[in-house]
Parts: structure tokens; C-alpha cells; sequence
């Protein structure tokens, strides 16, 4: 029996597996599995290593239960002694061990368990016990080779450590990190919290269009691509907002959609040109209901991920139940800045001031998106409690809707935590005459250069024609969310095939 899993650079995985004595090995026995009837097609499992624990992990050490049980998954490691072997199986829910003796397996069975392999899929049946240590064991008294391993495992006792690799062979870093399955696992289980949340206040899920004439709902780079049988060039959606709000003119009076995002943007710890949004919108609210909504799902969900709506993230506590701050966003870079600015101060006082910072403004700034690139660079990564930052400025909110009573700001909101942005929200602009002046000022800022401006949607401001009632919207980033509930700091952490270079040595 192969004991223990050898570094992983021992063996290049461009190579051949009849390359290398380790894979030449796996593969012999391999074929001669073959050649003795194959693999099953199906195996009928009766526990799983956690649904055991569970059930006996209060057993004192040398109890025998009697209970007889059927096991699977993946061989982890092993140690011989004499007459007994002692081997870890791995499942989605934890490990168990395999208690294997001579006497009750048989001299044949013995032996054909001794020539597995680290890595290989087994399945055992046995009775549960603790040994004399008191470990948690399956007496097997037999077992079936499920799959064979051909290749071996990251090093067990260093797991498999280069995040690049991790990232790249996600299977192996599931294979030899329990933390990356745990976090696959809470993934799972925040989205699924996430529909909780909104179907028990009776919105309904729906799907909108991936593949888009216009790159709409939001100011980012779209990814393009052509249609051959229409001869149509087409965008990947930025956002599913205007298809989803389209649906509440329809008399959907409250929709979500948890889907793939596609932006051709940079790549860094928060960012992913493939990632996932809930956006949601809610007829006869505003921005103030949807701040009360955000406080009970963020909360709601990490209580699903780690029990508790306070959580550890970074070394630091965060209480994610509401209610959180709230504060404007130029009160805010007035506190940061020590300058008595606002939105009718003229851009020869603004322009220094920014690049005074550090800021490079473009031609075509006006005073939101000066006041916006303040906040970036002063504000935001200071925010550690969940803070509410409301009343952005109209000029870089082309579908919020204006201020009730304030001049040059939108009732619109972005959740900060630890940070970053977690969610933004607004309530929802629903004059078609008002869109459309803010969709050419978008246009106007495309010619100008930016290539990340609205386009004018002629489509959706008909939409808006027929009306929209007041709605509240929502999009929240749910990548971002599992790395604050699991603390993890980069994206790819959380994203089981995140977007990569090709790997040069498997080109």
C-alpha cells in the first residue's frame, strides 16, 4: 500500500503517466482491475463520515456497537500495523476511519485492501466502533474499489499551499483542503439562504437575457461577441436591472434573479470578469425599505454560514444585525478631506483638490464624480462597520431617481463593510422623460472618452412610457459576501473556476 501522498512536485502533470514510476505503478494495477471486470457503475452508501459522527462521536474509547454501516469516498492515507491497517476516508461531510483487520477481513482481502493507493475511491461496509484511543471507526468486512487514482495526491500534511495552482486545479484543491470544501459548502448554503429571504417576502425568482444587443444597467465594460444566423454584434450582460424592472412595468410586483455577471474589467482581490449578482426590485418601495431589507439578509445570512450575525472577519468582529449607519457620501469626504465642498463647488476648486490626493480627473469629470473619486480614495477602505453611504450624486446614478427634497443627489445607497462595497440600491428613477435626459449625458460622457458610460436604451424608455410604480432596488454582490461570511480575502477564494491566464505548461 502507497502510506503516503508524495509532494506534488514529484510528479509533473504534463507527464505521461507511463512516464513515472508513480503513475507507471497506478496504472498496472489499473489494468489489471480491468482486466478482473472493472469498476461499478453505482454504489449504495448508507452513511456519511458526518451523519456518523453525529450519531456516535460520544462513544467512549473501545466501544464495538454492533451497528453495521456502508461507507464512501476517497482513500486519504493510511499506516500498517501487523495484522491491522488504519485508513482515513474522505467524504463531502468530513473523514472516517477504516479499521482493517486481518482476522475479520481475510488474507485475500487483507492484501487486496494493502495494494490501494492513496486517492483511490473506495466503498466499506463494517460495524461502528471506537478503537482503544477512542477514535471514531468502521470495522470493515468488505469493501469494492470504486475508482482507481491514476495520479497522486498533494502532500497530506502540507495540503496544496500555491494559490495560483489552487485556483487552477480546483479539483485537487478540494482533494486536499477541507477548508476550500467547507467553503464551497457555505457557499451553497448563503445562496440558498438568500432565496429564503426574498420568496418569503414573495418575490418571485426569474431569468433574464445573458446575451445582450446593448450592455445596459449599469456604467462597466462589456465583453462582446457577434451572432452569425442574425449577423448581430452582442454583449454579455454588465447587470440585469433593465430586463428585471421591465418585468415590474409587466405588473411583476417583485422580482429577483441570482445570475453570472460579465465585465471586461481588471482582475484584483475583490474583482472577477465573471461573477455572481442578486438583483432584486420591489414594487411601492423606496431606497429606505430596501436599507431595512439589506440589514435582515446580510444578517440572516451569516447566521446560515457560521450561526451568528457576528462574525470574525480579518482578525476583527463585525456585528452584521441591523441597523447600520447611515451617512452621506459628501458629508463623509467633507470629514476626510477637511475641505467645505459640495456640489455646486465649481471644478477649479474641486480639480486640485482631487489631484491633490492623488487623483487623476479626466476632462469630462463634473463635481458627483470628483466627489465620487474622494470618497474612493479617502473614505471607503476606512469603513469597518456596516455603514449605509447614501445620496450619491446624479451624475454618476443614471438610473436612480432624484432626492425628494435635495438638489444633485439620487436616493440611492452603497453598503460598506470592512471596506468594501457590498450592495447598492435606490430607489428607482421611473420618468421616462428625466431617463432619457440621463442617458444622453451618459452618451455625452462616451464621446467624450469614457468607455464605461450608460448607452441610451431606446427599448427600455418605452418601458417606461407605459410606467413604472415606485420600486426599490437591490443588487448585491454574492461573491463578495461569501468571502466576508467564510474570511477569505481574495475572490478566487470563493469562486470555484475563477477567470485565469492559460497555464503556459499546459499549452
Amino acid at each position: 500500500m502507497t502510506d503516503d501522498a508524495v509532494p506534488q512536485d514529484a510528479l509533473d502533470d504534463a507527464d505521461a503517466l507511463e512516464a513515472h514510476p508513480l503513475t507507471r505503478e497506478r496504472l498496472a494495477k489499473y489494468r489489471t482491475h480491468m482486466e478482473s471486470g472493472g469498476f461499478p457503475y453505482r454504489f449504495s452508501r448508507t452513511h456519511t463520515a458526518g451523519e456518523l459522527h453525529e450519531r456516535f462521536d460520544d462513544l467512549e474509547p473501545g466501544t464495538e456497537t454492533g451497528e453495521v454501516v456502508t461507507v464512501a469516498g476517497r482513500l486519504m492515507n493510511t499506516r500498517v500495523m501487523g495484522k491491522l491497517i488504519f485508513a482515513v476516508l474522505s467524504d463531502v461531510t468530513g473523514t472516517i476511519q477504516l479499521f482493517v483487520d486481518k482476522r475479520t477481513l481475510g488474507d485475500e482481502g487483507f492484501a487486496a485492501f494493502g495494494d490501494l493507493d492513496a486517492g483511490d475511491w473506495v466503498g466499506a461496509t463494517g460495524a461502528v466502533l471506537t478503537t482503544k484511543r477512542g477514535e471514531l471507526s468502521v470495522r470493515i468486512t468488505s469493501f469494492e474499489l470504486l475508482q482507481k487514482s491514476l495520479r497522486p495526491m498533494p502532500d497530506k500534511w502540507h495540503g496544496l499551499k500555491d494559490v495560483e495552482a489552487r485556483s487552477r486545479q480546483r479539483y485537487l484543491d478540494l482533494m486536499a483542503n477541507e477548508e476550500s470544501r467547507a467553503t464551497a459548502v457555505t457557499r451553497s448554503k448563503i445562496i440558498s439562504e438568500l432565496r429564503h429571504q426574498f420568496e418569503d417576502r414573495g418575490y418571485i425568482e426569474v431569468e433574464t437575457p445573458v446575451l445582450l444587443p446593448q450592455a445596459t444597467g449599469a456604467t462597466a465594460r462589456p465583453f462582446s461577441t457577434h451572432h452569425n444566423a442574425l449577423d448581430l454584434d452582442m454583449y454579455l450582460r454588465i447587470a440585469t436591472e433593465l430586463y428585471l424592472k421591465r418585468l415590474v412595468v409587466g405588473g411583476l410586483e417583485r422580482v429577483y434573479e441570482i445570475g453570472r455577471i460579465f465585465r471586461n474589467e481588471g482582475i484584483d482581490s475583490s474583482h472577477n470578469p465573471e461573477f455572481t449578482m442578486l438583483e432584486s426590485y420591489e414594487a411601492y418601495a423606496d431606497y429606505d425599505d430596501i436599507m431595512v431589507l439589506v440589514e435582515d439578509v446580510v444578517a440572516a445570512c451569516a447566521v446560515a454560514a457560521t450561526g451568528s450575525s457576528t462574525i470574525t472577519y480579518q482578525g476583527r468582529e463585525l456585528d452584521l444585525a441591523g441597523p447600520y449607519r447611515r451617512v452621506t457620501m459628501l458629508d463623509l469626504v467633507r470629514e476626510a478631506s477637511g475641505e467645505d465642498i459640495d456640489y455646486d463647488t465649481d471644478l477649479e476648486t474641486l480639480r486640485p483638490i482631487a489631484e491633490g490626493h492623488g487623483i487623476h480627473v479626466e476632462d469630462h469629470w463634473g463635481s458627483g464624480k470628483i466627489v465620487e473619486a474622494l470618497f474612493d480614495e479617502l473614505v471607503e477602505s476606512t469603513l469597518w462597520e456596516p455603514t449605509f453611504v447614501t445620496e450619491h450624486p446624479v451624475e454618476i446614478s443614471p438610473l436612480s431617481r432624484q432626492h425628494r427634497s435635495k438638489r444633485n443627489v439620487t436616493e440611492r445607497f452603497e453598503l460598506i463593510i470592512a471596506g468594501s462595497e457590498y450592495a447598492n440600491a435606490f430607489s428607482e428613477l421611473n420618468d421616462p422623460f428625466d431617463q432619457r435626459a440621463r442617458f444622453e449625458a451618459q452618451a455625452a460622457m462616451k464621446a467624450a472618452g469614457d468607455d464605461e458610460a450608460h448607452p441610451i436604451d431606446e427599448d427600455y424608455i418605452r418601458a417606461l412610457e407605459y410606467g413604472l410604480p415606485p420600486t426599490g432596488g437591490l443588487g448585491i454582490g454574492v461573491d463578495r459576501l461569501v468571502m466576508l461570511l467564510t474570511d477569505k480575502h481574495h475572490i478566487r477564494e470563493v469562486i470555484l473556476f475563477p477567470t485565469m491566464r492559460p497555464d503556459p505548461t499546459h499549452t
